[in-house]
């Protein structure tokens, strides 16, 4: 069936792996891309030589069209600006958007641009400005989230916005591809799973922690101050915990919080240290159990979608 997702992108299925900071480098994102979908980099604070680096190494490694993640909070964030327009990579995913007037000029560059949004009016303002398509992100994602549910926000987003809706958080398989269609969407965004991608570069102990994690396994940090983070239970996210207590009873700052994270996404992601160090992981982790190739992912997703649609297909007989 005609899908405006792969179209946009000019790829095969229509699932996005989400650009996730340490995480997803040119390796991982070209092996998604060469399996059909859409692989991102992760640029999160990354210095803007490395970028322009992790860009020209995923042309070398793919043929087929991949993306960036820039999140426009980071210090990093104009120097990542630079060498996106003069790289011009096919696809940029723009997370925490605080200024819509940068999507024109990725634009003008011919780069296709998908905002990721938490709450319907910055995707109706992404959208004026130019968007291709929005990715809505539910609260059930890994990372800083928002408020709002993805089975509330994909319908929500869907029918403000003309362009094709992504949905993302909660989804690990097919099941989750076809809830999301059901909602509105016209594709996924997958991050949880694709951390334990053969090809993702992470730290093996993360990979063992994600595939023994259970339905309880994550926790958000930081809800009180303003940057709630959903992130596996460790010390860490125990220390957050009293530190809140002690900001709630008025002993310490919002910025003492923040600076509990420094480093530790990467102390957690590429060193291995899963105690004390910040693992972000959607809900979806209780269901990823295996290390598999990023295309054995995607091949294995769409299988399940298409089972799931067929079976529903004879279920919702709703009357007789």
């Amino acid at each position: 069936m005609p899908n405006r997702i792969c179209d946009i992108f000019d790829i095969d299925h229509p699932i996005l792996q989400g650009g996730m900071t340490w995480v997803s480098d040119a390796c991982l994102a070209a092996a998604v891309s060469n399996g059909g979908g859409l692989g991102i980099i992760g640029a999160g604070a990354m210095p803007a030589r490395l970028l322009g680096e992790e860009i020209r190494k995923a042309r070398q490694l793919t043929e087929r069209p991949f993306g960036v993640n820039l999140i426009m909070i980071n210090p990093e964030f104009e120097q990542q600006l630079e060498v996106v327009l003069a790289e011009a990579p096919p696809a940029v995913t723009l997370g925490a958007v605080k200024n819509t007037s940068v999507i024109p000029l990725m634009k003008e560059k011919g780069i296709k641009v998908a905002p990721v949004v938490a709450a319907v009016a910055i995707a109706r303002r992404c959208e004026e400005q130019g968007a291709d398509a929005i990715i809505a992100e539910g609260s059930e994602s890994g990372g800083h989230i928002g408020d709002t549910t993805t089975m509330v926000l994909v319908p929500l987003v869907s029918r403000a916005v003309g362009v094709p809706v992504i949905a993302a958080g909660g989804i690990a398989g097919g099941a989750g591809v076809v809830a999301a269609f059901a909602l509105g969407a016209e594709g996924v965004q997958l991050g949880t799973r694709f951390v334990c991608a053969e090809e993702c570069p992470v730290h093996e102990a993360v990979k063992q922690k994600f595939m023994k994690s259970g339905d309880r396994a994550t926790v958000v940090t930081a809800r009180c101050v303003g940057y709630p983070v959903r992130t596996i239970k460790n010390k860490l996210s125990g220390l957050y915990d009293q530190w809140e207590r002690k900001y709630m009873a008025g002993e310490c700052t919002a910025m003492e919080i923040e600076n509990l994270g420094l480093g530790k996404l990467r102390e957690a992601m590429r060193e291995g240290n899963v105690r004390d160090g910040s693992m972000m992981a959607g809900q979806s982790v209780a269901l990823v159990d295996r290390v598999q190739p990023a295309a054995e992912i995607i091949a294995e997703i769409v299988a399940e979608a298409e089972a799931a649609a067929a079976r529903l297909g004879s279920q919702m007989a709703l009357s007789r």
